[in-house]
């Protein structure tokens, strides 16, 4: 039992080091998509909301596609199916070049999509939370319609979408187990690649388990400090939000 354990050590033989490096790279890739992710939601959420048929059309179809389609799916075809794309288009204007999208940036934009379907429907939700005598009182006070969102819609927004976001972040993280199949070197695609070298399954994927519940504790404590934090305010004027 000592001799698996050692396994995971640091010391010849271990997997130590290996863990960590891939326990990093996924919280790198989950780190880098959520900002992308969320700013992509965001934008289809306004254009669900906006004056203009097309633009709301666009917003249903995105979030229609990349709610339904599965993620890996998604994966496959950003990684794959992108490259081949832009290489045909390129060979229409007379360019013969080879394209390849690094595994990361792929991960990153294809769990970002789907991201941004899922999220966009927390930001609808939270502009509807917002009464629209938010935004003519800012007007009332001469604010453009960029400094009324920047300044008195968006700080609210944050806090009224904060719980939903604190899910799809969650979800994000076990998402990223993904990328592995690209052969990007994340937890996943470590102990995997362990697994095969030492033939001990239970091990390694139970480290991997470990290490993904520990990740998910943290960010489980994290949304709830930064709940509490952007409800202070709120708290303190009776929770009035009208």
């Amino acid at each position: 039992m000592t001799d698996k354990f050692a396994l995971l050590g640091f010391g010849p033989g271990g997997w130590g080091f290996a863990l960590l490096q891939g326990a990093g790279i996924t919280i790198a890739i989950a780190l880098a998509t959520l900002p992308f992710g969320l700013a992509l939601g965001l934008a289809i959420a306004l254009c669900k909301r906006a004056d203009s048929a097309i633009l709301r059309a666009f917003a249903t179809v995105y979030t229609t596609v990349f709610r339904g389609v599965p993620e890996l799916l998604t994966l496959y075809i950003i990684y794959f199916g992108l490259p081949i794309l832009l290489q045909q288009l390129f060979a229409l204007l007379g360019v013969d070049a080879s394209v390849a999208i690094p595994p990361f940036i792929a991960g990153m934009v294809a769990l970002g999509m789907v991201l941004a379907a899922f999220s966009s429907e927390v930001w609808v939700g939270a502009l509807n939370a917002i009464h629209k005598g938010q935004r003519e009182a800012a007007a009332a006070l001469g604010l453009s319609k960029g400094q009324a969102f920047r300044l008195v819609v968006l700080p609210q927004l944050l806090r009224v979408a904060l719980p939903g976001l604190g899910n799809n972040w969650m979800v994000l993280l076990k998402e990223t187990s993904l990328v592995s199949v690209i052969t990007l070197p994340d937890i996943m695609f470590i102990t995997t690649r362990a697994n095969v070298v030492t033939k001990e399954p239970f091990l390694f994927f139970g480290a991997a388990m470990a290490i993904y519940l520990v990740f998910s504790l943290i960010s489980a404590w994290g949304v709830g400090r930064l709940e509490a934090r952007s409800n202070r305010g709120f708290a303190a004027f009776g929770g009035a939000t009208r």
